[in-house]
């Protein structure tokens, strides 16, 4: 249980980091952080498949692979619900075409805040699942993932929301506020199994559908938006090669 609460605070506490280098490196190119966040778009893609996704087939015995498809599916339409409430992260910094009617009369900086929290709960959820299975080192490349891609989204929040006319002080606090969400995600995520071992093959493929409906909707369209498509792409095959020796030399 220590491991999981240490590890919770650490994935939250990895959009704070990110936050803090937001507020010091304010000037910090598109390019560098489509880098960073193809980096760690392909260190969750490597987690979502290997830490969450082929478990969930070895653990679901003769259904696994039903449990696996169908899990990834629920996952994916649950995010895909949410982005039908709330923005998508790359409208709120000015590039996105799809509309999201239901928020019109939302301020612009208290939905920001929203949509990051929103879509950080799954993901902390991701990470607390992980441990579900008993395996802590994949558990950690998992929650590794999770955290290395927090970091640039919390460089990203910072700047909208200083130019927005927020005080730098609100600004910190609803930094620290989108991680805390995270931390009571991955708590939540790890007692549902542990209490419920039996949903732990569907839980964890839901996860991974997650993970991977944030890689695909929106952590590679926003490193593709501003010209960098070729460092991002071979940044991604980094991350990913990167936690596929971790877990053949960890496993």
């Amino acid at each position: 249980m220590t491991m999981v609460l240490l590890t919770a605070l650490g994935v939250g506490g990895a959009t704070l980091i990110g936050s803090i280098i937001g507020f010091i490196f304010k000037g910090i190119s598109h390019k560098f952080s489509d880098i960073v966040l193809s980096f760690a778009a392909g260190v969750m893609l490597a987690a979502a498949i290997l830490g969450l996704i082929v478990p969930s087939v070895e653990y679901g015995g003769k259904f696994g692979l039903v449990y696996a498809v169908t899990g990834i599916f629920v996952g994916a339409l649950c995010l895909n619900l949410i982005d039908k409430l709330v923005p998508h992260l790359h409208k709120l910094v000015g590039a996105d075409s799809e509309e999201h009617k239901s928020n019109a009369n939302i301020s612009k900086v208290l939905l920001f805040v929203t949509a990051i929290a929103i879509h950080n709960l799954p993901e902390g959820i991701a990470a607390g699942v992980g441990f579900g299975s008993g395996n802590a080192s994949e558990a950690m490349v998992i929650a590794g993932g999770i955290a290395l891609q927090n970091i640039p989204e919390g460089m990203v929040i910072i700047g909208p929301m200083l130019a927005a006319g927020v005080s730098p002080k609100k600004t910190f606090i609803c930094a620290l506020i989108t991680g805390l969400v995270e931390v009571v995600g991955c708590l939540l995520g790890y007692f549902a199994v542990t209490v419920a071992n039996a949903i732990l093959p569907f839980a964890l493929a839901f996860a991974g559908g997650t993970m991977l409906y944030v890689i695909s909707d929106e952590m590679i369209p926003e490193t593709h938006a501003h010209g960098s498509e070729r460092g991002a792409t071979y940044s991604l095959l980094v991350g990913f090669c990167l936690m596929l020796v971790s877990d053949v030399l960890l496993g």
